[in-house]
């Protein structure tokens, strides 16, 4: 099937995170089942090749969208398709579709995962549960996050942490302000450092990554008529795949040291580790070199993540443009799902 035509089906199912069966029923009868091992786990489709070849290579994509924003129903103009999840990332999954029916002997093994749930709350995500239940599944030589890229290798990714700072005031009336210290003043400080911030930007196998500190949340206030006496500031912060959670969370400590008390806390609520760059792979350089193919750092958190703390090499590429997900305006062109299935193409039936 044409790419844009097989991406136009897809878009025209539904399949917001949590109500992907319809999807996974789409895509699980795509699936050649004379020549892959096709299962289902949940709402989770994996397919995979057993030829016996020395390398194996993973290409996942998730099929979940976020909720339609007056673009539930594709538009096709021209070369041009316009709809939710186009980019991000039914173009992936239709690319990945047809390699698995239009190549049938592979150089290398190919694990296929279409997985639900990655635009939402991670205990959802269905590649964490597959790890957990399935880690077989997971061994590779490398792994390709079909993620929209417009056809650029985004390499590996930067951790992302969230960290509750609190501040400590003292109570007071506030016809009496005096009486007390208020916390949420103590704040803009607090604010005044982080916003004059000065971003890391390591450059890591020739991929520079630029770190950054936001905050996200402020919570304080006790009611109209006292000083507050405690404040609550949530920072999120994203970090370089050269430095672990621990490694972040110090670094934001030293950058708020001088506005920080004896009294006052910082908490760690979540966090998720970067990947580092695979550009060195063999097969990734031979697929990068043939196709003159883009290499930049992937500045958000992805699933490769979580290839990469089972020891597999992972990289984000696939078609669509980046900037527009998750916009109304969100669309891919012909020319994007035809370059990233040549390059991928050409890796399944040349290998390094």
């Amino acid at each position: 099937m044409d790419l844009l035509e097989r991406t136009t089906e897809m878009v025209a199912i539904p399949s917001v995170s949590l109500d992907e069966a319809a999807l996974a029923d789409y895509v699980e009868r795509s699936l050649p089942a004379d020549r892959l091992q096709v299962i289902r786990v949940g709402g989770n489709v994996i397919a995979r090749s057993n030829l016996g070849r020395g390398q194996r290579v993973v290409l996942a994509g998730h099929l979940d969208t976020v909720p339609p924003n007056g673009n539930a129903e594709p538009r096709v103009d021209g070369d041009v398709l316009w709809g939710v999840g186009a980019a991000d990332m039914k173009a992936g999954l239709a690319v990945m579709i047809e390699l698995a029916q239009r190549v049938p002997e592979p150089v290398v093994d190919v694990t296929w995962m279409f997985y639900v749930a990655e635009e939402i709350e991670p205990e959802h995500n269905g590649l964490r549960h597959l790890v957990a239940h399935h880690p077989e599944l997971f061994r590779a030589d490398l792994a390709i996050v079909g993620e929209p890229t417009d056809g650029a290798v985004e390499a590996g990714c930067q951790g992302s942490l969230r960290v509750e700072v609190r501040l400590r005031g003292q109570r007071a009336h506030t016809s009496r302000p005096w009486m007390g210290r208020n916390a949420i003043h103590r704040a803009g400080r607090l604010l005044t450092t982080l916003d004059g911030y000065e971003p890391r930007r390591p450059v890591l196998d020739g991929c520079e990554f630029r770190e950054a500190v936001q905050v996200v949340r402020i919570d304080g206030g006790v009611a109209g008529n006292v000083v507050p006496d405690e404040v609550t500031v949530t920072v999120n912060v994203r970090y370089a795949p050269d430095r672990t959670a621990d490694d972040a969370v110090a670094a934001l400590r030293t950058l708020i040291a001088d506005v920080l008390e004896p009294e006052d806390d910082l908490e760690l609520v979540s966090d998720a580790n970067g990947a580092p760059p695979a550009t060195k792979h063999p097969l990734l350089r031979a697929m990068r070199d043939r196709h003159a193919l883009d290499v930049r750092a992937k500045l958000g958190w992805t699933d490769v993540a979580r290839f990469a703390a089972l020891g597999v090499p992972a990289v984000n590429f696939g078609p669509g443009d980046p900037t527009l997900a998750h916009n109304a305006d969100e669309r891919v062109e012909r020319a994007s799902l035809d370059q990233v299935y040549a390059a991928l193409e050409d890796l399944l039936t040349n290998g390094a």
